[in-house]
C-alpha cells in the first residue's frame, strides 16, 4: 500500500521524498529539515539535547558526554508524532550523532498502540550507498520510475564533471576539514566527491566514518587547498569557529593559506546531506579546484574564500 502520510527525520531524506515527487504527503520532520523552504510549514518532531550555539569543541564536548552516559544525541516528540498518524517514517542508520537513529525512534514508538507505521533507514556511507537509498525510498514511497529517473540525472551531471577532470593535467592535494575543534577529516562521500572535481584527498576515505585528525598531520601534508565544511554549519558560522583553527601554531606557513586557497564550504545545505543536492556539491568544488574550467554560479552561496580580513571582522 502506497504510504499517504509521510514523516522524515532526516534533512536529506526531506529533500528525496520532495525530488520523488511526494513533498503533498510530508506531515511532519526533524528540526534540521529546511529545504525545500516550505517544508518550514510542517511540525517539527525532533530537537538537539546539547546548546548547537556554542563553539565547536563545547559541542563535541557535550556530544561525546551523552554518548558516553549511552544517551541519544536528539530527542523525539513522541506525543506529536504520534498525533500525525504517519504510515511511514524515514530516518537514517548512518551517524547516531548526524541525525535521529532507529534506536531514537523506536523509543518513541514503544507505546505505539495504532498498527505501527513502515520504517525506512537510510544508510548512505559512499555514492553507491546514496544511489541504493533513492531506489529504496522511491518504492517504499510508489515511485519507482520517479527514483530511477533521479538517479539517471545525478550520475549523468556527476560524470560530466568528472570525464573533464579526468582530462585535467593537474589535480590538486586537498585536504577536507568536516569540524573544526577537534579537528575532523571528511569521509564517506567526501573522497569520491573530491576526486571526480578533480582533486587528490589526502584525508577521509570513500565509505569510511569521518576520522579525526590532528594539525601536525594537517601541517605535514601541506596541502594546496583547505576545504572547510563542518557538519551542519553554514559558512557564515564557520567563519565564526576559524579562529580556532587559524590559530594553530604554523597555520599561517601553510601553503594553502600563503596562496589564499582556503575557502569555506555549506556543509550544512549541501556537502553533509546525501540527497540530490550532492551534484550541486560536485560543482562547488569543480569551481574551487578548477576555476578556469568550471564556473556554475555557486560562489558566496555554496562557497566563499576565507581571508585575513574575516579573522579581523571575527575578532570585532
Amino acid at each position: 500500500m502506497t504510504a499517504t502520510r509521510i514523516v522524515s527525520l532526516l534533512a536529506s531524506a526531506t529533500e528525496l521524498v520532495a525530488a520523488l515527487g511526494a513533498r503533498d504527503r510530508l506531515v511532519g520532520r526533524s528540526h534540521e529539515c529546511d529545504y525545500p523552504p516550505d517544508v518550514a510549514s510542517l511540525p517539527a518532531l525532533t530537537a538537539p539535547k546539547l546548546d548547537i550555539s556554542r563553539p565547536s569543541g563545547d559541542i563535541d564536548r557535550q556530544v561525546k558526554d551523552l554518548l558516553a552516559r549511552a544517551l541519544s544525541v536528539y530527542q523525539v516528540d513522541a506525543a506529536a508524532l504520534r498525533a500525525l498518524h504517519p504510515d511511514l517514517i524515514v530516518t537514517q542508520t548512518q551517524c547516531e550523532v548526524c541525525a535521529v537513529t532507529p534506536a531514537d525512534l523506536e523509543a518513541a514508538l514503544a507505546a505505539w498502540i495504532a498498527p505501527r507505521p513502515t520504517i525506512v533507514s537510510l544508510a548512505p556511507n559512499a555514492l553507491v550507498d546514496i544511489f541504493a537509498d533513492i531506489e529504496r525510498l522511491a518504492a517504499a514511497l510508489g515511485t519507482p520510475a520517479r527514483g530511477a529517473a533521479l538517479i539517471g540525472t545525478m550520475r549523468a551531471r556527476m560524470q560530466s564533471i568528472a570525464t573533464q577532470t579526468a582530462a585535467l593535467p593537474h589535480r590538486p592535494l586537498v585536504a577536507a576539514i568536516e569540524w573544526i575543534a577537534p579537528l575532523m577529516a571528511a569521509g564517506n562521500w567526501m573522497p569520491e566527491l573530491i576526486a571526480m572535481a578533480g582533486g587528490d584527498n589526502l584525508f577521509g576515505s570513500a565509505g569510511r566514518h569521518s576520522p579525526w585528525m590532528d594539525f601536525a598531520a594537517l601541517a605535514a601534508a601541506d596541502p594546496e587547498i583547505i576545504l572547510v565544511l563542518p557538519c551542519g554549519f553554514d559558512i557564515a558560522r564557520s567563519r565564526v569557529e576559524m579562529p580556532a583553527l587559524a590559530a594553530q601554531p604554523g597555520w599561517s606557513a601553510l601553503r594553502a593559506v600563503g596562496e589564499g586557497r582556503v575557502f569555506l564550504l555549506d556543509g550544512s545545505q549541501y556537502f553533509n546531506r546525501p540527497g540530490p543536492r550532492l551534484v550541486e556539491s560536485l560543482e562547488i568544488l569543480a569551481e574551487i579546484l578548477h576555476p578556469a574550467r568550471f564556473q556554475f554560479g555557486h560562489e558566496e552561496s555554496g562557497w566563499a574564500r576565507f581571508v585575513a580580513a574575516d579573522m579581523r571582522q571575527t575578532a570585532s
